[in-house]
């Protein structure tokens, strides 16, 4: 039985992005800070960001670049970003993400795929843009280096041009404004093609559960060339007109720094910040008092590390879940909703509709009376949902089917009440002697122990290749423990079949950007063993 939200629907307006976060600021906004540049303190207000994004607009049109050009955005989370992306849309072109830590090769492929016309870059990440584009056969004249090269030109040459941002049109329904790549369910990175009314909705959706205030200043650490940070911080803080502090990376110090100067309210964040969050010694010299919420996505948080962090912070803590292929969000604890555990991902957003399916045969779970339902793999339909793979139908169609329901690869279960809790992803899942196992479960239970910093969980093989769960473990500075110690502390607090089995001790868990953890890193470098 498909089930929605509990909250009402919201009306989606046929605009694009720029129309919806930019035209028709009152004039007592347009002088109060958007962005602020977190390591130096810059701010820029409404009204000059305005004038940059028009400008890059002018800019791009002047060099052939509008509606049906894609153009690879390719920095870290600077002021700069925000004005520049949302350039590249005004002027009725596409915008292609590329991850910071990419590698030439990486983008190269990315590149290529898109079929990107030219590269917006900054220059410490220039020389992987340099690789990539003699990959592709793309000419240096078409990388504009940000913060300037020798050989390049600027942001600052593109405001200094003058030029008037061009009048485009285009069906926001179809046009697609962002291609940023995901590997979906599973496989090979692929172009997500997300178009304005996709991003445009799940902003409209998501604003009075996500609940971020006119007066907020949001933290941004989280990268906006994922489409967690580019939708869920970016453009909704851009909505309420609230102040974007940015953050090119993620150091626990600076962190720290600029949320006690900076008086930050929201801190947007993925759970291994949470894990610092609750643990970390740091956390007690500065003063977080101006912490209102913290906010976790990107991978499911644990309850007991996120009520840790509230107690510790006394702050709301809340959390999401969405994939790229959605824009991203689909499901959030809204502000204010007491009594719902931190261990679900919350409730349905707004114009959407899910169900849950058995893996094994495919028949649909009912919606309990009371209590909380089998698990099963959680579809998704809504106007959020993308149009597809870039040049990829046979992809597409294993992930959307042909009644429209977008398999997410997840497995949950929802309860009586309407509140989505997530088990795992179908194709991490342990079969250990019959039984299903979730590492995350294991992985946030290891997270409990004050000895472990942080974990990770696979399948393990055993002498006859049987799978097993094999735990990777991160241990606290200073702190000691065997194998024997982290199994025993799990078989104490688990049925028999999800005893850790096998355990290994390394310096750090492998993450994406995102903070999702990269198991087959993980699986690469385990060993067979008893």
């Amino acid at each position: 039985m498909p089930f929605t939200s509990p909250l009402a629907d919201v009306e989606i307006p046929d605009v694009s992005l720029y129309d919806l976060l930019f035209t028709g600021i009152p004039d007592e906004d347009l002088d109060r800070p958007a962005t602020i540049d977190g390591a130096s303190g810059a701010a820029t207000t409404y009204r000059g960001l305005i004038a940059q994004v028009d400008a890059v607009a002018g800019a791009l049109a002047a060099r052939g670049i509008g509606v049906g050009d894609i153009v690879a955005l390719h920095s870290p989370n600077v002021p700069a970003f925000v004005a520049v992306f949302h350039g590249i849309l005004r002027a009725g072109a596409t915008a292609t993400t590329v991850n910071a830590l990419s590698t030439g090769d990486e983008m190269a492929r990315q590149l290529a795929d898109s079929g990107a016309r030219m590269i917006i870059t900054v220059s410490p990440l220039l020389p992987a843009a340099l690789a990539a584009a003699d990959a592709v056969g793309l000419a240096h004249e078409s990388i504009i280096v940000m913060d300037g090269a020798e050989g390049h030109l600027s942001l600052r040459d593109l405001l200094g041009e003058g030029h008037a941002a061009p009048t485009v049109t285009f069906d926001p329904a179809t046009h697609l404004a962002v291609l940023p790549y995901s590997s979906g369910t599973t496989g090979r990175a692929k172009g997500v093609m997300l178009t304005h009314r996709n991003l445009v909705a799940n902003v409209v959706q998501i604003a009075d559960m996500v609940d971020v205030h006119r007066d907020d200043r949001v933290l941004a650490v989280l990268p906006f060339f994922h489409i967690y940070g580019m939708t869920v911080l970016l453009n909704l803080t851009m909505l309420r007109r609230a102040v974007l502090v940015t953050m090119p990376r993620f150091d626990l110090v600076e962190f720290l720094r600029i949320t006690q100067e900076q008086q930050c309210t929201y801190l947007f964040i993925a759970p291994p910040i949470a894990v610092a969050l609750a643990k970390h010694p740091l956390i007690g010299e500065y003063d977080l008092s101006s912490v209102r919420v913290v906010f976790s996505g990107a991978a499911p948080l644990d309850g007991e590390i996120g009520g840790a962090v509230a107690r510790r912070l006394d702050c709301e803590v809340r959390q999401g879940y969405g994939m790229t292929e959605m824009s991203p969000a689909s499901h959030i604890i809204p502000a204010g909703a007491d009594g719902l555990s931190l261990s679900t991902v919350g409730y349905t957003i707004p114009n959407m509709t899910c169900k849950l399916i058995d893996p094994e045969t495919g028949a649909e779970i009912d919606v309990p009376e009371a209590g909380v339902s089998a698990p099963g793999e959680l579809l998704c339909k809504g106007p959020n949902v993308m149009v597809g793979y870039l040049g990829n139908p046979e992809a597409t169609a294993e992930t959307i089917d042909e009644d429209g329901w977008l398999h997410t690869g997840d497995i949950a279960t929802v309860s009586s009440e309407g509140a989505v809790t997530l088990i795992d992803r179908l194709k991490e899942l342990i079969k250990y002697k019959g039984y299903q196992v979730a590492p995350a479960e294991l992985e946030a239970l290891l997270l409990t122990h004050d000895a472990i910093a942080d974990a990770g969980v696979i399948a393990g093989h055993d002498d006859e290749g049987e799978e097993v769960p094999k735990a990777f473990v991160v241990l606290q500075q200073g702190r000691e423990l065997t194998a024997e110690d982290v199994m025993a502390f799990v078989a104490e607090r688990v049925a028999p079949h999800k005893k850790v089995r096998q355990v290994e001790f390394i310096t750090a868990i492998p993450k994406s950007a995102s903070g999702k953890i990269l198991r087959k890193d993980l699986r690469a470098g385990q060993e067979v063993s008893a």
